[in-house]
């Protein structure tokens, strides 16, 4: 099983992005028995336990890094892992955490084959909709994920 999921909040525009991208793959058909998209908004909790049992991830996020809007980062889940700083509630729990968490609660059972796309937003305030260069990199990022599932399908022996 390959989980898909998409991070982030629609209602601040270019944070939408992964939300967006699952959108995407939705309206691609790219769903199926071994394959489970999830929009998990900003609930990294929703992304260690859709993982659980999968033997791929692949993760969809805005980033602020300052780059051009609309740039998109390609980059193993081991390399942002990180352990969770307790703050004064679990809403802070990212996924970045939950890459941390899953491996050390899930062991075996939480994917080694990890992946995480990262949107370079343009702007994160209050409203509704992607700005373009975030709107056309969604779709590149949707397709290349077509292609990585294609490719992990391929890899499972017969």
């Amino acid at each position: 099983m390959i989980a898909v999921v998409g991070c982030g909040n629609l209602n601040r525009q270019d944070d939408g992005a992964g939300p967006e991208v699952i959108r995407a793959l939705r309206a691609g058909g790219l769903e199926g028995h071994d394959v489970k998209l999830l929009d998990a908004g900003t609930d990294g909790m929703a992304v260690m336990f859709a993982a659980r049992g999968c033997t791929s991830l692949v993760l969809v996020d805005a980033a602020r890094t300052g780059v051009e809007p609309g740039a998109i980062y390609e980059v193993p889940g081991h390399e942002l892992a990180r352990p969770y700083t307790p703050g004064l509630n679990l809403h802070d729990f990212r996924w970045d955490a939950a890459l941390h968490a899953g491996r050390k609660i899930f062991g075996a059972a939480f994917p080694e084959d990890v992946t995480v796309f990262l949107i370079e937003a343009k702007q994160l305030d209050l409203g509704i909709g992607l700005s373009p260069n975030v709107a056309a990199a969604t779709l590149s990022v949707a397709r290349r994920i077509e292609r990585i599932v294609a490719e992990r399908r391929t890899d499972r022996p017969g």
